[in-house]
Order: structure tokens, then C-alpha cells, then sequence
């Protein structure tokens, strides 16, 4: 009985998925012929101009493939391409994973709808589980699929349009599989790479310069965060503690972490708004959300500075580690994870 549960899910999960992407596959369509749509808003259009200098410069400048990628536009009328789901146990910061084919275990579950992830999250936290879903613009089928430009992002200010680009080109290029914070950490750190060498290249200072303090800000309360994942790790695994007085420190920890970032926001102008970022509820987690995109970044921008920004010798030295397991990648970067 409990087998015959696990394969519906399974391939419900999967129809869903393939449902998911025929549909940005059917809505994708040529630039030429969006701009001859005089239904698209000329915001719009005048994007995928941007966009095809984005691209332009990732093969040129950045070593990124972006043959029939990003290309083509597709509205899917909604907010967010994918809805994705992180859980943990609620006194732990070991990440759920799942496997999927291909591409091994990830630290996340996605879904094409909406209700379908809540589905799952409410299940996870009937079980006791820390949980948080979250909505996602963009994501890459490794070159598997012709991605395209979608309006879940399209509308993002131009720096971090190219961000994201280079994000997503970078997975095409290198991928390990089954290692979640590895190959977005990666992502992360050649996207803002990328991103700052394409502004500077265009002789938009001014957005450069906004682009790096808006950075610097994030990078602190992403510090902030790792700190605050560090103690709840001192906290999980203290053998003297009972899990009820755990449970009672994982709470002033977040509350700390709470009060220090509404400082920093407010020592800063209150840009980053972090108000609306405590909105939704912090736990494990969401605290893992953070640390698979950033705990690694430091340690590839200290290879990328080791290599005189050549990105082609950091490539290299990053796929030098394809046959290591996960602790000697990290061991091979300098870095140790609670």
C-alpha cells in the first residue's frame, strides 16, 4: 500500500513537471515575432534588446554558451514560473532532499502550480517539519530545453536581469549533479561577476555603483543569517540540552537575528526592506533557502580573484572537482558547513 503511494505521487509529480514545461514550450515564441505583437507593452520589447546584449557578452566576455538560449519569449500570465518547497526537521539544519532523474538530489521539490506546493508544504509541517515555499522566476533545464525569456523576470532592472542571465547560462556550462549548494553557489558567483563586468563594459558607472552597494547590503544580512544558522547548529547539537529547552533557544535566536537585521536595515535607509522579508515566517528551513545560494559564494570569488579573473582557468578548476565527493569540494574550497 504504502509502495503504490509513493508511485502515484511520484508520477503525479512528474506529469505536473512535464505538463509544466510544455507549457513555456508552447508559449515560447520568436523575438521578431513579439515584436511585431502590438499586444506586448514596448517595455517590453525594447528588453529583448537588452537581452540579446546580454547574451552577446556571455559568450564573448564570459565563456558562456548561450546558443538557441534565451532567444525567445514566452508570458505565462502568472507571477512565478515555479513554486518551490524547502524542509527540514525542526531541530535540525539537515536539508530534505529529493531525487530526481539526471540531475541526482536537490535540496528543494518544485511545482509548476501554486497549490500543489502548499499541498506539500502542509503536509511536511503536519509531520513537524520546518518549512517554507517560496516562488521562482527562472530556473535552467541545463540545456536540455530551449529556455526562454519569460515574464516572471523580464521586467527586473537591468543589472540584475544580467545577473540572473549569467546565472542560469553558468548551470549550462557546469553542473554537478546532486550537489545543490555547489552548483548555485557557483551560479550566484559568476552571475554578480558577470553582471559587474557587463555594466562596467557598457559605461553604466552609475548602475555599477548601485549594484555594488545594493550587493554589499545583501552580503551583510546574508552574513547575518549564516551567523544566526551557525548558532541554531551549537544549539541542535548540544547533547545536554532537552529538545523542549531547544526548542526554546531556536526561538530567541530568531528573534535575535530578527532585531539585528531591522537594525542594519535601518542603519542603511531601510532599502533593502527587510520588514517585508520577516513577513513570512523563519525557521530552518528558510535559513537553508539562503545558505544553498550564498555559503559557498565567498570561496569562488576567491578563486575567480586566484585566477586574475581569467573565468576560463576558474571553469577549469572548478571541473577539476567533478569527481570529488561533496566534503572534498568544500575541503578543496576552504570551507566547513554547520
Amino acid at each position: 500500500m504504502v509502495a503504490g503511494a509513493v508511485s502515484c505521487s511520484t508520477v503525479k509529480f512528474y506529469t505536473q513537471a512535464i505538463g509544466g514545461q510544455g507549457e513555456i514550450l508552447r508559449k515560447s515564441r520568436p523575438f521578431e515575432e513579439v515584436r511585431a505583437d502590438e499586444s506586448v507593452p514596448d517595455k517590453v520589447k525594447g528588453k529583448l534588446d537588452v537581452v540579446n546584449d546580454i547574451r552577446e557578452f556571455a559568450e564573448s566576455e564570459l565563456g558562456l554558451s548561450a546558443k538557441r538560449q534565451y532567444d525567445r519569449y514566452a508570458d505565462l500570465g502568472r507571477e512565478h514560473v515555479v513554486w518551490v518547497v524547502f524542509a527540514t526537521p525542526e531541530l535540525s539544519l539537515e536539508a530534505r532532499t529529493w531525487r530526481y532523474p539526471l540531475i541526482g538530489e536537490l535540496e528543494y521539490r518544485g511545482y509548476f502550480k501554486e497549490k500543489d506546493a502548499t499541498a506539500l508544504a502542509d503536509r511536511l509541517r503536519s509531520e513537524g517539519e520546518d518549512v517554507y515555499l517560496g516562488g521562482v522566476d527562472a530556473y535552467s533545464t541545463l540545456g536540455v530545453f530551449r529556455d526562454p525569456i519569460l515574464n516572471t523576470f523580464v521586467g527586473r532592472h537591468d543589472a540584475y536581469l544580467a545577473e540572473l542571465l549569467f546565472h542560469e547560462l553558468t548551470h549550462q556550462r557546469i553542473y554537478l549533479k546532486g550537489d545543490t549548494d555547489f552548483n548555485e553557489a557557483l551560479a550566484t558567483a559568476v552571475g554578480e561577476e558577470g553582471a559587474r563586468r557587463w555594466l562596467k563594459a557598457r559605461g553604466s558607472l552609475r548602475d555599477l555603483a548601485a549594484y555594488e552597494s545594493e550587493t554589499k547590503l545583501v552580503r551583510e544580512f546574508i552574513g547575518l543569517a549564516m551567523a544566526t544558522r551557525e548558532k541554531l547548529d551549537a544549539v541542535y547539537g548540544n547533547p545536554g540540552l532537552s529538545d523542549e529547552t531547544k526548542r526554546e533557544a531556536k526561538e530567541r535566536v530568531l528573534k535575535a537575528f530578527e532585531k539585528e537585521a531591522m537594525i542594519m536595515n535601518r542603519r542603511q535607509g531601510g532599502s533593502l526592506k527587510i520588514e517585508k522579508w520577516f513577513e513570512k515566517p523563519v525557521n530552518n528551513a528558510r535559513l537553508n533557502s539562503l545558505d544553498t545560494y550564498y555559503q559557498l559564494v565567498p570561496a569562488f570569488e576567491t578563486w575567480i580573484a586566484e585566477c586574475d579573473g581569467d573565468l576560463e582557468r576558474f571553469f577549469e578548476r572548478v571541473k577539476a572537482m567533478r569527481k570529488l565527493d561533496r566534503d572534498e569540494r568544500r575541503e578543496r574550497l576552504g570551507v566547513g558547513r554547520p
